[in-house]
């Protein structure tokens, strides 16, 4: 079996603030409707509305899930008008989301 090594870092290196938002991110990726919203959001930019219309789900469950994960910096918006489009804020946890996906998928 392979060894897997974290270089620069081990667990007595990790402060309260760095293990409160590694746990609070892993508590995003831990909830089904966050995952549909970040996945959504990583093939294409979207609006509040869009994102609804799309995952099927009310528009106050998508900007309350929106403000979990735009404080947790994972999305950021634009505003255009009146309209805010949303996209991923951090590629990092895109990728981790990616590789999960791919995982999940893996036969």
């Amino acid at each position: 079996m392979e060894e897997y090594k974290v270089e620069n870092s081990s667990s007595e290196d990790l402060d309260s603030e760095t293990l409160f938002i590694v746990s609070q991110t892993f508590k995003a990726l831990g909830d089904p409707t966050r995952i549909r919203i970040l996945h959504l959001l990583f093939k294409k930019e979207c609006s509040v509305n869009a994102i609804a219309e799309a995952l099927d789900i009310r528009q106050s469950t998508v900007s309350h899930q929106l403000r979990f994960l735009k404080n947790l910096r994972l999305v950021k918006y634009r505003r255009e008008g009146t309209t805010l489009y949303y996209s991923p804020d951090d590629e990092h946890v895109m990728l981790i989301l990616k590789q999960m996906i791919d995982h999940a998928s893996h036969s």
